[in-house]
């Protein structure tokens, strides 16, 4: 009965948020004719890469960066550093990861997104390290995150390599695993910190795309970031394709332009892979393409050019050399279209 319950009330909330927002943003369509945006070429794709979880496919972490640099020769890529990887004991750092990844990242003139905080891309989507989580101390929490986000920042503000700083992954949605949010007080200081250190840089603040109004997050940033899916799986619902054109989310961006002011705008997620009930690195590739295959693939690349945004940072290039490397190369060939 509470199964049921907690289900109407979240199926809900949902409705009525996609209701709202689809409401609003038709009736901004007609007035100012984004509904004519219209496919468009966009200045660059990019991509999210975690090591992490090319080590979850049982790939090297090492030779999959390589790959995506030489292979793909992709030049934008977004990468988390991750607390529970450079403090994994307090005050005893190790960027080693990071550092060859963005020496590798310039020699090939690329450039990198860093992402910093407790709520980065990926799943479990919170990463908190262990000597801190077992305090269940909110006030030290806070306090060694500031601090790691410091000793981040001051480490790699200089680096050629860097393009933007992204604070905290999509920080007022509420996802994950024992990922309670911290709220907006805990961002400001958060980015404020950031911009103290390296004021050279703009901060890159992100929201879900379908599931938040945005104004919050983008009234915060220097560059707004939204995700972009399509199909996804939910425990009540079972697979699910949200009913939205691509100029929804053109028309979502001039709506909170009107209250946040205007502002850069990207894509910093873009659905490249399939979401399903288990992670991918738990299914066969054969499971995997059954819900995800070269079709979808291109049919998502179409959405978003006619979405009316300029860049576009693709999620699930592990998955794509995963593949690869077991006889299905026709989506990482594919992707060498766009970069």
């Amino acid at each position: 009965m509470r199964r049921a319950f907690k289900f109407l009330f979240w199926a809900l909330k949902v409705f009525l948020k996609i209701l709202i927002l689809l409401i609003i943003v038709i009736a901004l369509a007609g007035w100012w004719g984004l509904k004519k945006v219209g496919v468009k070429e966009p200045k660059l794709f990019g991509v999210t890469y975690s090591a992490r979880n090319a080590e979850d496919f049982g790939m090297s972490r090492t030779s999959v960066f390589t790959e995506i640099l030489d292979d793909l020769k992709v030049r934008h890529i977004r990468l988390p550093v991750y607390w529970t990887e450079v403090e994994k004991e307090n005050d005893k750092y190790d960027f080693s990861e990071i550092d060859w990844q963005l020496r590798e990242a310039e020699k090939r003139g690329a450039e990198i997104i860093l992402a910093v905080g407790r709520k980065l891309p990926r799943w479990p989507e919170c990463f908190v390290p262990e000597w801190v989580s077992a305090k269940k101390d909110r006030n030290f929490e806070e306090t060694e995150l500031f601090d790691y986000i410091e000793t981040t920042v001051e480490r790699y503000k200089n680096n050629p390599a860097l393009k933007i700083w992204q604070v905290e992954n999509e920080p007022f949605l509420p996802f994950g695993r024992e990922c309670s949010l911290f709220g907006d007080k805990v961002l400001e200081r958060e980015i404020a910190i950031v911009k103290k250190i390296d004021g050279a840089h703009p901060v890159l603040i992100t929201d879900s795309g379908e599931l938040s109004f945005w104004v919050r997050a983008a009234k915060r940033s220097d560059i707004f970031g939204t995700t972009m899916y399509r199909e996804i799986w939910n425990e009540y619902l079972g697979f699910f394709t949200y009913p939205l054109p691509p100029q929804f989310f053109r028309a979502k961006l001039a709506l909170t332009e009107l209250f946040a002011g205007k502002r850069p705008a990207i894509v910093s997620e873009l659905q490249a892979e399939p979401w399903q009930k288990k992670q991918s690195y738990e299914l066969s590739p054969e499971d995997t393409l059954s819900v995800f295959d070269l079709n979808q693939f291109k049919d998502h690349i179409i959405y978003a050019k006619n979405s009316g945004f300029d860049e576009f940072y693709l999620w699930g290039v592990e998955w794509w050399y995963w593949l690869k490397i077991n006889g299905h190369p026709e989506i990482w060939n594919e992707a060498k279209n766009l970069f």
